[in-house]
């Protein structure tokens, strides 16, 4: 397999993962509970940056695994950041698919008038999510890499 299909295998199945969890969590609650209900607002923030976590963390080992090695910092924090990537676009091409299929009738309900369109309240929200995505993998993959990456004073084998 060409070097470079090795190196975004990880973020592409990673950010995919994240983005599965997400549909899954969006599918369930709302065939569950209302739209006005907290788990929308609350538990969906909650659930959705614990598995942007999780799957940045189980990304970064997997690359430890492919390489036989801890990573240093800056690759941890770039393998990071493309999983956010990926999950972030992924997650935006998820929402966009929903909104034209099924409509606004998924969409949690918040309250006051809306005296703008429709698609703009769309879009300001797919790029909050896309921004949202990659800020918080930043931080993400910049704390679990510093927990994880080799350090300079660890020996290499000879």
């Amino acid at each position: 397999m060409p070097k470079t299909m090795t190196k975004l295998s990880i973020p592409i199945k990673y950010g995919l993962l994240t983005t599965l969890g997400v549909i899954a969590w969006v599918l369930v609650t709302h065939s569950i509970f209302a739209p006005t209900s907290a788990i929308h607002t609350a538990g969906a923030m909650i659930w959705f940056n614990v598995l942007q976590f999780v799957m940045i963390y189980l990304g970064l080992k997997a690359k430890e695994r492919e390489y036989g090695d801890k990573q240093d910092f800056k690759k941890g924090v770039k393998t990071g950041v493309a999983i956010s990537a990926v999950y972030g676009v992924s997650a935006c091409v998820f929402f966009a698919i929903a909104l034209a299929i099924v409509g606004t009738r998924l969409l949690v309900v918040e309250g006051g008038p809306i005296n703008e369109p429709a698609t703009m309240v769309a879009a300001r929200a797919f790029v909050g999510l896309f921004a949202t995505a990659l800020f918080l993998g930043l931080i993400y993959s910049t704390v679990i890499s510093f927990f994880l990456a080799k350090r300079s004073n660890e020996t290499e084998p000879d």
